[in-house]
């Protein structure tokens, strides 16, 4: 543990003021992140040589906060189908709690009987805060025990993500590293600076990924500053630089995220290759390792390395996941466990970084790819000469001639736009976020500490809870009529 680490305060995860711990120690948690010490090669057992192939599963899980409990209050959207449970699907409510805690009882079983699981858990800071306010301490202290004891560093690795689960392509630009920071903190806050200290892949709501250059360029830059070392992408999200497709080989080893801004800047980012689409079932019936069993080794700069099927999937929505995950997770383990699995075994995404890294793989060496359709616009702005005319004049151009082309990024569910149709949603998201920055930016640079005052903390808390995509992914209706709430009291509090 680092002396940063131990000198630092501990954190409640609900400020004196009942808001979630999410700003105010900007500074300190940069401390806890921005390290390039090996997180994975002290604990794990696993050894390159005598792997074959890998694979990754990470589960994503989310519930919104909604202005529906008693008299208006803030709750989670899992209280509500507690409250509700005639209404939808919301009879599942108590199953969706268990999937929320499950891991905790799996992965101590697997490893108390000589497994060795692998798991990566991806969680929105709405619903930690959630789980909270519900009061539901069996969910977070099964999370707690597999992300706090030392004996399951091993198995379990977190990923960070937006705070409210927000979709960054159409997230405006300021807020952005305002979520990445959010979310670790509020981390911190439920399981310590050293649980923290851990994370350093980042999962992104919808697996969206901006193809605006400028976008992708604060995005990248924000993650990096905050310490990630790497991002999980769809492949379809993305492109060779000459704007093809990625080599089928090509989506098992580690990439380079190339983004270029419009004023020429370069940023690189370390990602892994999500494949095929949003389909549960690739996780739930466990098709990861059953696909990573049909796959060879392949070389990276000359250096032998086994390469990864990396899935990620909803980790309670659905039938899949709710009864064919639990069934069909465990035995994968036990095959490899008693050598039935061909050299074949489950990594977490830093840990096979780090194993073909310290084997001798250079980063350089990783092939460079960019987001889908980008290709476009370089193709007529040299990025040595750019600049923010000659880019925007660019995409107009393109746009006006190519029915195909768009800035809207991609995600694992391209059928649907996360702007198109959502003009109620998104000008007054833009608008709160506008009068957020252009109240508190000036405050914030003469006095950092103001982050830690009660009103700036509840207006950052309604500038990020507009942001939610469900209040565009559900569509016109209950949804936008919470979004439209929140933008009221948003208002409210920043004095508008």
């Amino acid at each position: 543990m680092t002396i940063a680490v131990a000198n630092l305060p501990a954190l409640p995860p609900t400020t004196h003021y009942g808001l979630p711990n999410i700003c105010g120690w900007e500074a300190e948690i940069s401390t806890v992140v921005n390290h390039s010490d090996p997180i994975w090669l002290p604990y794990t057992a696993l050894r390159l040589e005598h792997i074959t192939s890998g694979f990754a599963c990470a589960l994503h899980m989310h519930q919104p906060t909604i202005p529906a409990g008693w008299d208006g209050a803030l709750i989670s959207n899992l209280q509500y189908m507690f409250e509700h449970p005639g209404e939808g699907d919301n009879h599942n409510a108590g199953v969706f709690a268990w999937c929320y805690g499950r891991m905790g009882e799996f992965i101590p079983e697997l490893v108390g009987n000589g497994c060795q699981p692998r798991i990566m858990l991806d969680y929105s800071g709405n619903l930690l805060w959630g789980l909270v306010q519900m009061g539901r301490e069996d969910v977070l202290g099964n999370l707690r025990r597999i992300t706090c004891d030392p004996h399951y560093h091993p198995y379990v690795e977190w990923l960070g993500t937006m705070w409210s689960h927000a979709v960054v392509p159409s997230t405006p630009i300021p807020d952005l590293k305002l979520h990445i920071q959010a979310w670790q903190q509020y981390f911190a806050a439920l399981f310590g600076y050293e649980a923290l200290r851990r994370v350093k892949g980042f999962s992104p709501p919808e697996m969206h990924l901006p193809n605006h250059p400028d976008t992708l360029y604060e995005y990248l830059k924000a993650l990096k500053e905050c310490g990630y070392r790497w991002l999980l992408v769809q492949e379809h999200s993305v492109e060779r630089l000459d704007g093809s497709s990625l080599m089928q080989d090509q989506k098992y080893i580690p990439n380079t995220l190339v983004a270029r801004n419009s004023h020429g800047e370069t940023v690189r980012m370390t990602v892994l290759i999500k494949t095929q689409g949003s389909d549960t079932k690739l996780v739930a019936q466990m098709q990861p390792y059953h696909e990573a069993k049909g796959r060879r080794r392949q070389e990276i700069g000359g250096v032998s390395v086994p390469c990864c099927v990396t899935q990620i999937a909803d980790g309670e929505n659905g039938g899949v996941m709710m009864n064919e995950f639990p069934r069909d997770f465990h035995p994968v383990w036990y095959q490899i466990r008693d050598g039935h699995s061909s050299g074949t075994v489950g990594l977490n995404g830093t840990e096979y970084l780090e194993l073909i890294e310290a084997a001798g793989v250079n980063p350089a060496d990783y092939p460079e790819i960019q987001a889908v359709q980008q290709h476009k616009i370089w193709q007529q702005v040299d990025p040595q000469d750019a600049m923010p005319e000659k880019v925007q004049e660019a995409i107009a151009q393109i746009q006006a001639t190519d029915p195909q082309f768009h800035m809207d990024g991609a995600s694992w569910t391209n059928d649907l736009s996360w702007v198109a149709g959502y003009e109620n949603v998104l000008e007054p998201m833009n608008q709160l976020s506008a009068a957020f920055h252009q109240k508190y930016d000036p405050l914030v640079q003469q006095d950092p500490g103001i982050t830690r005052q009660p009103d700036y903390q509840q207006a950052l808390l309604y500038n990020l809870l507009l942001q939610t995509s469900c209040f565009r992914y559900w569509g016109q209706g209950t949804w936008t009529d919470h979004a439209r709430e929140i933008f009221r009291r948003g208002q409210g509090v920043l004095g508008g």
